[in-house]
């Protein structure tokens, strides 16, 4: 059904599919779904933002699916389960935010929803008077009663997502900007008209006509030229951990695409085993010189592949190719120090994929019973980090994150996958063969 603007309709609290989709085209900007759960009219964290790179919040109530295009729409997709939605949250907010113009430059947009077990359409709201808005509530559910409803909003922010999440509490990381331009000095008054010579004085003489008498000068001033539409600014939260649930993060929707990102490996050793003995993969004691190596293997869009690793002292190059670099090799695995590479996002053309993972050296024969702890920290925009799950395997590689330039948008994937190699096979190697980067390995030491 189609709903007029304040109008609502109860929604059954079973499992609902929220689809915002607009028509796409030239100069037609881009469009993201989000959503808020509030408590008395404001979010309790910034957990409650439920958005691109936050995709899932913790309860499971809300999770962003991601965008489709099919039959000449674009729509981006919310899964809202109202049951695991916790007593304490009255409101959850259904909103949009444009990227690169206003929602007066979106035709068709409009929000669904529909009972996603059916399939069948519950609620449809076409918003039809948006004009300068860059952020749009277009909908949002409410309890009443001890039941849920659905209300058709349709209001908007000229400020973008960063004015929609501020004003519902969300803590927002504001973007340094550049310092107004100077102002531009005031234009020159014009000459005063020259005056009109005075009549001869009596007994001289006129040698000729008399000067010109200069029209009125009238000053008007000059227009001033509409202001631009200021662009989007990055919602960037204090950080965003990545899940099973929610794996991977844009960060170039979140303005993290300049500067050096850091990325650290820190570890604890829960018990003092270390991996797989004998014939029954029992637990043997670990050594206490335990050695991790982070790694990144590369292939740049150039075509050029490579590893940066301790090993055979390939430390890399911050600011020429590979524009990836390993400060040093540390075996305590202490937060304050850890193993450290350092990507510089500068260079983010020349990236086609990263894979960052970690090896055991030496000390140990698998990850068991220890706790890791990986940390990307991206000159401007949010920490991202993910712990690894327990080792169950003999590995002796754990692939941590994939990161690849996806038409210019970085994507970190969190992988925390354990790879066990075959015998006499490299980690390296195993890696190479999973991931299929195609490198030729020679034995190398420290």
């Amino acid at each position: 059904m189609t709903m007029p603007k304040g109008s609502n309709v109860p929604v059954p609290t079973s499992a609902l599919r929220v689809e915002m989709g607009w028509t796409p085209g030239p100069g037609v900007p881009d469009a993201d779904a989000s959503a808020l759960l509030l408590v008395s009219g404001k979010v309790r964290s910034d957990g409650d933002f439920v958005f691109y790179n936050q995709p899932a919040h913790s309860s499971g109530a809300v999770r962003h699916e991601g965008k489709r295009a099919a039959g000449g729409q674009v729509t981006d997709t919310l899964l809202v389960d109202l049951t695991r939605v916790e007593p304490a949250v009255e409101t959850v907010v259904l909103a949009a935010s444009a990227d690169g113009g206003t929602f007066g430059q979106v035709p068709g947009l409009h929000v669904r929803v529909l009972d996603a077990g059916r399939g069948t359409e519950v609620a449809r709201f076409d918003s039809g008077d948006a004009t300068v808005e860059t952020a749009f509530v277009l909908g949002e559910f409410y309890r009443r009663q001890g039941a849920w409803k659905f209300r058709a909003v349709g209001q908007g922010y000229g400020s973008g997502l960063e004015g929609l999440a501020t004003d519902y509490g969300i803590t927002v990381d504001e973007p340094q900007r550049a310092a107004p331009p100077a102002a531009a000095p005031p234009a020159p008054l014009p000459a005063s008209p020259r005056p009109a010579a005075p009549p001869p004085a009596p007994g001289s003489r006129v040698t000729g006509p008399p000067p010109p008498v200069a029209p009125p000068v009238t000053m008007t001033p000059p227009t001033p030229p509409p202001p631009p539409v200021p662009p989007q600014a990055p919602v960037r939260l204090s950080k965003v951990t990545l899940t099973k649930e929610a794996p991977s993060v844009s960060l170039t929707k979140q303005g993290g695409t300049s500067g050096s990102m850091r990325v650290n490996l820190n570890w604890q050793v829960r018990k003092q085993f270390s991996g797989w003995g004998s014939k029954r993969g029992r637990a043997v004691a670990m050594h206490a010189d335990l050695d991790l190596d982070l790694c990144a293997l590369y292939e740049l869009s150039d075509g050029r592949k490579g590893v940066v690793q301790a090993l055979g002292n390939a430390f890399g190059a911050l600011h020429q190719p590979p524009y990836i670099f390993l400060d040093g090799d540390d075996r305590t695995g202490a937060v304050e120090s850890g193993e450290n590479l350092t990507i510089n996002l500068d260079h983010r053309q020349s990236f086609r994929r990263v894979l960052i993972f970690v090896t055991i050296y030496e000390g140990a024969r698998s990850f068991a019973d220890l706790h890791a702890t990986v940390t990307l920290q991206p000159a401007n925009g949010a920490q991202v980090d993910f712990s690894l799950d327990e080792c169950t395997v003999p590995s002796t590689v754990c692939a941590l994150a994939l990161i690849t330039n996806n038409g210019g948008d970085l994507i970190v994937q969190r992988e925390a996958r354990y790879l066990v190699p075959e015998r006499g096979v490299s980690p390296q190697r195993t890696v190479d063969r999973v991931y299929g980067w195609g490198m030729n390995w020679t034995p190398g030491r420290k």
